[in-house]
């Protein structure tokens, strides 16, 4: 995945981001978990808190929830990560 770095002008998608606090570590993927699957690393959604598994991970599901609900941004639900991502811009926040 080609992921540019631009900071020069904000991400007109971020106007649907909540207020929230991101627990980290999450729980775990909702999806996985469900099935008895196994993720990489957590992503969770910033509009609506859905909490999946990043794109290294085999089932994706933190892109299978932004393609469903077209909520655009998630950041890494990981210790020591606080990066933003936008699937609609791909790019870091």
């Amino acid at each position: 995945m080609n992921v540019s770095v631009s900071y020069d002008k904000p991400c007109p998608h971020t106007a649907g981001i909540k207020i929230r606090t991101v627990t980290r570590p999450g729980a775990g993927c909702e999806e996985c978990m469900k099935m008895g699957a196994r993720w990489v690393a957590l992503r969770e959604c910033l509009s609506c808190g859905h909490i999946g598994c990043c794109d290294l991970s085999p089932n994706q599901h933190a892109r299978a929830h932004f393609e469903a609900t077209g909520h655009p941004i998630v950041t890494s639900a990981e210790v020591g990560q606080t990066w933003t991502f936008c699937y609609l811009d791909r790019r870091m926040l």
